[in-house]
């Protein structure tokens, strides 16, 4: 069953998980669907990676973000 994701909660100054998902998702979908020079991640553990280095702002790892696009594209937690 996929986790819940409170995608209203705030993260840092005023930007919430939904606010970093809508930041990183164009990007993501590019390497998710082959259009980008990176390859598409295979595990949690590289989103998770991929993540923290491309949010903007906050380096910290976000678990609500990571859960976020791990369920989009059927990758096991």
């Amino acid at each position: 069953m996929a986790k819940k994701i409170d995608y209203t909660k705030h993260i840092w100054e005023g930007w919430t998980v939904q606010d970093f998902i809508n930041d990183l998702n164009l990007s993501m979908s590019m390497i998710m669907g082959e259009q980008s020079w990176q390859k598409p991640f295979k595990n949690r553990e590289e989103i998770k990676k991929w993540c923290m280095d491309h949010q903007p702002y906050y380096k910290k790892y976000i678990p609500g973000v990571v859960d976020h696009f791990c369920q989009q594209y059927n990758i096991a937690a």
